[in-house]
């Protein structure tokens, strides 16, 4: 028998590949449910535009062709959106792509890369299998640490900084002076990815203005998602903001034609939509405050979060609690899953779905489940 794994690159050794869990149709069939409400992976359970659906749906007849290599329609369409220069857009088949292909591109054996913990475990495991050791920043009460981030990179003279803000699983959003303190401190030769996938879910007085960052030549990278606030994340679109420079290196390590044609024209179309991202924000901020007044209801206490979803403190076993709500239909993620034991994550969906959640978390909390 042949011996893959000695023939795999050394550095895959010890890591475990992502796994999602059972299909929502197993968990379906298994418990014996008619419906189930999927609030355990953070999609937009808002629903996309119509429009972006019909876009798509036009595409279809043209799947025999591939996409157009230089995707500059798709380009010009984000662009004018964000009011940036095309040639500082980079379309993937969503953020997990991208964040792969930066690796490949920026980490190999030997260097070093900082994230800080708790946030999203892709960072270190695709840092970890390029070969990279990974220095992990605990943060204070949940928040992410930037001072002792910062300081990471410097004593480790890391050559990448992962971050996620608004962060995965807290939701806690950076503030432009945290955030402009922390990026003068970065030592040299050092680059920071900052994963915006629920950025447009925040109040904009409350971000950075990493484009800027972008414009002005510094090391920052930043990536944007269309399964959020679009809700497309069935077809695995996103984005990277850098430097013309940035792309030129991604595209040479990422395949050819890696956004299909039908994602494109979904995308295109719902940039174009003008206004819809401030209903968005504004629909998922009053459910999202509307589930953080009934949980405080029932005595739990949750953390601020500007994303579209509430990691909520159960104070007791998380693995309980969620099977329980589970055998009722509704799906939430355990915190035990992403080292936040005695935690849930609650992704926002419309009223009545949030009032019947909340409903059985706290009965579940109540009876010791």
């Amino acid at each position: 028998m042949t011996d893959w794994e000695a023939l795999a690159r050394p550095s895959l050794q010890g890591l475990e590949r992502y796994d999602p869990g059972p299909s929502r149709d197993q968990m379906k069939e298994r418990h014996g449910l008619a419906e189930l409400e999927p609030l355990n992976w953070n999609e937009d359970l808002f629903g996309p535009p119509p429009e972006a659906l019909e876009a798509a749906a036009a595409e279809l007849g043209k799947v025999a062709y591939y996409p157009e290599r230089a995707y500059a329609d798709f380009r010009d369409a984000v662009a004018a959106h964000l009011g940036l220069p095309a040639a500082s857009i980079i379309p993937a088949h969503g953020v997990q792509s991208l964040i792969g292909t930066i690796a490949t591109a920026f980490v190999d054996a030997g260097t070093t890369v900082v994230t800080p913990t708790p946030t999203y475990g892709l960072y270190a495991q695709v840092s970890a299998a390029a070969g990279a050791e990974v220095v992990r920043v605990p943060g204070r009460s949940l928040d992410i640490d930037l001072d002792a981030v910062a300081e990471a990179a410097r004593s480790h003279g890391a050559r990448v900084v992962w971050l996620s803000d608004p962060n995965n699983p807290t939701g806690g959003v950076v503030s432009p002076g945290d955030w402009s303190r922390f990026l003068d401190r970065l030592p040299p030769a050092c680059a920071v990815i900052a994963d915006e996938a629920y950025m447009d879910f925040a109040n904009p007085a409350l971000r950075a203005d990493r484009i800027q960052d972008v414009m002005d030549g510094r090391p920052v990278i930043m990536l944007r998602s269309f399964s959020k606030t679009y809700g497309l994340a069935g077809l695995r679109l996103g984005f990277a903001i850098a430097d013309p420079e940035v792309a030129r290196l991604l595209d040479i390590v990422q395949e050819p034609f890696n956004v299909n044609r039908v994602a494109l024209a979904a995308g295109r179309a719902a940039v174009a939509l003008t206004g819809f991202v401030e209903t968005r924000r504004a629909e998922v901020a009053a459910a999202r405050e509307l589930l953080r007044e009934l949980l405080t209801e029932h005595g739990l206490s949750t953390h601020p979060s500007q994303a579209n979803f509430l990691l909520v403190d159960l104070g007791m076993d998380d693995g309980p609690v969620c099977e329980r709500l589970l055998r009722e239909g509704v799906l939430i993620r355990g915190g035990t899953e992403f080292g936040l034991p005695g935690f849930a994550r609650i992704t926002v969906a419309r009223e009545p779905v949030m009032r019947r959640t909340a409903e059985l978390v706290g009965e579940a909390v109540d009876a010791g489940s």
